[in-house]
């Protein structure tokens, strides 16, 4: 499956801007410019977390925006902005950061506060 969207104007929702979002199962893409265009690629198994929002305006017009925050040197907070079906995008990101990360077995484990445990013991003594 892939989902290709445009940045829109808030104002009525309207596609007149030059950024084209292109999330597909693999990697998400984000062509700006007219000009001169500028592609930025993310993987989709160095995606960490997702968030959406949307204000007031984005709700009256279909829109929302999705943050995905991740592992990438030049965009560690991806943002698509004013974007519609923002929902369902999410939702498909978080499913296929995580088919990635398993395909490519870079699944990550927190360690919460392990450390903290070993000092514990110690002061028991």
């Amino acid at each position: 499956m892939e989902y290709t969207e445009r940045k829109r104007w808030l104002f009525f929702g309207l596609p007149f801007t030059f950024t084209k979002y292109m999330v597909r199962e693999d990697m998400i893409t984000v062509a700006e410019g007219f000009f001169k265009t500028v592609e930025n690629d993310c993987y989709m198994y160095k995606v960490q977390d997702v968030t959406h929002s949307a204000s007031l305006g984005e709700k009256m017009f279909g829109l929302g925006t999705v943050i995905c925050y991740t592992g990438d040197t030049t965009h560690p907070q991806l943002v698509l902005q004013h974007i519609k079906h923002s929902r369902e995008i999410k939702d498909f990101i978080l499913r296929g950061s995580e088919e990635a990360r398993l395909k490519r077995r870079t699944v990550n484990m927190l360690d919460i506060g392990s450390d903290g445990l070993e000092d514990a013991d110690d002061m028991d003594d």
